[in-house]
């Protein structure tokens, strides 16, 4: 037993130096991100698409979030949003957009079916036959794109071998600590994480919630919505599926932005909570190799045992440089994120927070959903009362 502070400080010493690995990687992959994606696009190629939103009720931002999509520069495009009670206060908004913009063309579709659990599946899947485009964007309530989104999303679709293209996305913070904290996390953890998925991986195998854009050919191919309804990660599983059928998902270079909500702390745990648990259900290795990432916590317990040593010390320097160094770069560099700069102060609670949930994830299977609890089981819901 009195051996065991040094071995506990060796693990840190082990664990805060692969995350300043894990850090230096991130920074390598926003830099190769960044280089293969300045690609010249090809204008010509602007084949018509059809963008589907699932709506209920209403998400910070709203207005703000639909109508860049009503301003884009481009040829042909459709907008079909869905809902399934047709007192939804989310209908009201678009039909004002429809009297806002008569030239758009903006369709509210009632999606009266309970197809599963995830009702943004169940509302989507009853919308696609109603869409007149071989091309599909998905994309959440609350995403605000810029201009040239729909140019540059279908521009990799040129390219015969590619089913599926997403997009990364950078969060726009409320007010509270919770908002700020879940903002920062994309921008930091998150992303990184993405993409050094990407150039590991040699391309991605999995979309992102901000933007999935493919074809109903596609979604033919590996067997249509309805087989997600009862899925949590429902983004996920279509990459997933989409890249298990050999066609290629590519990262395009649009940012798009997510309007966060105000969290309190609990709203904030427990939206970490689900996505936390989602992940390790899916992927359940790469999830466990997320005990890199935590590489200032472990530096600073590795100072905490051994506070005298200088090596120590060059160790958290190390680790701090580099976790510093890839939340900047990749924030400012990548994303873009404005609001990086008064938030990178929290970085370190933020760290010790991100530590706590993925013990905490390892806990249970239990995770909440628009006000109710669920248990996951292989990526699907299951009611729990």
């Amino acid at each position: 037993m009195a051996n065991l502070p040094i071995v506990i400080a060796a693990v840190c010493t082990l664990l805060a130096l692969a995350g300043a690995v894990y850090f230096a990687m991130s920074i390598w992959a926003a830099r190769r991100f960044q280089a293969e994606t300045k690609a010249t696009i090809d204008a010509a190629f602007a084949p018509p698409v059809s963008i589907l939103k699932s709506l209920k009720g209403l998400d910070p931002h709203m207005d703000a979030a639909f109508r860049s999509h009503c301003v884009l520069d481009y040829p042909e495009y459709e907008l079909l949003f869905g809902v399934q009670d047709p007192a939804d206060p989310a209908a009201l908004l678009v039909e004002n957009l429809r009297a806002e913009f008569p030239q758009r063309n903006l369709r509210l579709i009632h999606c009266p079916e309970v197809l599963g659990l995830n009702g943004k599946v169940s509302n989507l899947a009853q919308m696609l036959p109603q869409a007149r485009f071989e091309h599909i964007i998905i994309n959440d309530s609350d995403i605000i794109v810029p201009p040239d989104y729909l140019t540059r999303v279908l521009a990799p679709f040129a390219q015969q071998d590619v089913g599926m293209v997403t997009t990364l996305y950078r969060g726009l913070p409320g007010n509270t600590l919770g908002s700020r904290l879940e903002s920062l996390g994309l921008s930091t953890d998150f992303t990184g994480g993405v993409l050094i998925a990407r150039a590991m991986e040699g391309g991605i195998r999995f979309a992102l919630g901000a933007t999935v854009a493919t074809t109903k050919s596609v979604l033919r191919g590996i067997g249509g919505l309805e087989p997600l309804a009862d899925y949590l990660g429902d983004d996920y599983e279509l990459g997933a599926r989409t890249a298990a059928s050999g066609r290629k998902i590519e990262l395009a270079q649009p940012i798009v932005e997510t309007a966060l909500p105000d969290y309190s702390f609990g709203g904030f745990w427990r939206h970490q909570m689900r996505w936390a648990r989602n992940i390790k259900d899916r992927r359940p290795a790469q999830y466990f190799g997320l005990i890199v990432t935590f590489g200032l916590p472990w530096a600073i317990f590795l100072l905490l045992l051994q506070p005298r040593a200088v090596w120590a010390w060059l160790v958290f320097l190390i680790t701090a440089a580099t976790r510093f160094a890839a939340a900047q770069i990749v924030s400012r560099d990548v994303l873009h994120d404005a609001s990086f700069e008064k938030n990178a102060r929290l970085l370190l609670l933020r760290d010790f927070l991100a530590l706590a949930i993925w013990i905490a994830s390892f806990l249970g299977n239990t995770v909440e959903w628009r006000g109710l609890r669920f248990r996951l089981r292989k990526g699907k819901l299951e009611r729990r009362d």
